[in-house]
């Protein structure tokens, strides 16, 4: 499948939300992790996935997999529940609204 119609098919399943969900479980887990003290490098070794891979799911860039969630939640020591319980009310970031 050509990249374009990739994209097109996620833009319209966004479309129907009025946030996105990969900037906002992004940003949840960055915050999760900062407030644990852990570098994005430390999670990524702890998880098992690769530091950019990571970085790409903090920007709101990845589409992540069920099973990345929850060896992130592993590595955090919290449920994969608690991964998802990002606020949708809030405005998302303007330096993260951006998607390639």
């Amino acid at each position: 499948m050509p990249k374009s119609t990739a994209t097109s098919t996620l833009e319209i399943a966004l479309g129907s939300l009025a946030y996105d969900p990969m900037q906002r479980f992004g940003l949840h887990l960055s915050e999760l992790r900062r407030s644990r003290g852990i570098s994005q490098e430390g999670l990524a070794l702890d998880s098992g996935l690769a530091r950019s891979y990571l970085g790409g799911v903090e920007r709101g860039q990845r589409n992540i997999a069920l099973v990345n969630i929850c060896r992130l939640a592993q590595a955090l020591d919290v449920p994969p529940s608690r991964l998802l319980e990002f606020d949708v009310s809030r405005p998302t970031p303007k330096s993260r609204a951006k998607r390639k």
